[in-house]
């Protein structure tokens, strides 16, 4: 790429974490009686339909519009809904919240590449930390949950009041990694929010797109802009930096 790199930034869900895998296990951990009857196949349906959010409800969480918990119910009704299902009704919704809210974090694995890359970049002397478009707190317990306390700089939207990909979130990052815009790559999972954002904010934006485990947030034809290189594991990253 002819940069020189000497800090990288990562998205942690689909990227470091395995989310839509933990969203997964915790719906059907958590599910009412009416999910009984759903095969391995409608749960893959459900579990898909609820963390693509096509209806936008996490971005109008980002935008103020939404509460998180609220968000992340309406996410659920929509599922329901595409299911076939009734919707929950207040307090049904209420329990339910909860009771993924606390199972949640014991699903929380990081992918089987991230700590090989980690001990990669550290025997490099290349800084790295992450950037993610939740708050600071709680991202900082679903890294540590998934065994990646050694993640210690950490921005979440509240840190500066901005979202991905607003530049100023992506440079709090390189600010606390002690480099430059660049010098530093990002790299993350949604080629718009991550990559492309990544890239006008004057880091080396690159697109994971996951061989195998495609992003809940892919879309699939989109054109990737020269200059946001692609690569289907961690491990590819190597070759960039």
């Amino acid at each position: 790429m002819g940069r020189f790199i000497d800090a990288v930034l990562f998205d942690i869900d689909e990227t470091l974490i395995d989310l839509q895998a933990a969203m997964g296990s915790t719906l059907q951990a958590v599910s009412v009686d009416d999910l009984t009857h759903f095969t391995a196949a409608d749960w893959e349906a459900y579990t898909s339909l609820f963390a693509a959010d096509p209806q936008g409800h996490y971005n109008a969480y980002l935008a103020g519009r939404l509460g998180f918990a609220d968000q992340r119910v309406l996410r659920l009704q929509h599922a329901r809904e595409q299911a076939g299902l009734a919707p929950l009704d207040s307090d049904a919704a209420r329990a339910w919240n909860q009771a993924y809210e606390q199972a949640l974090p014991q699903y929380f694995r990081a992918f089987d590449d991230v700590v090989p890359l980690l001990d990669a970049l550290e025997a490099r002397g290349i800084a790295y930390g992450a950037v993610s478009n939740n708050v600071h707190d709680y991202q900082r317990a679903k890294l540590d949950a998934a065994g990646l306390q050694r993640i210690k700089v950490l921005v979440g939207i509240d840190t500066v009041g901005a979202a991905k990909p607003e530049p100023a979130i992506f440079h709090e990052g390189v600010r606390l990694l002690a480099s430059r815009p660049e010098r530093a790559a990002y790299v993350g999972d949604n080629l718009q929010v991550d990559a492309v954002g990544a890239a006008a904010a004057g880091l080396l934006g690159v697109w994971l797109d996951r061989i195998g485990n495609p992003s809940p947030v892919r879309v699939d034809g989109a054109a990737v802009p020269s200059g946001v290189p692609t690569i289907g594991s961690l491990g590819e990253l190597l070759e960039l930096v």
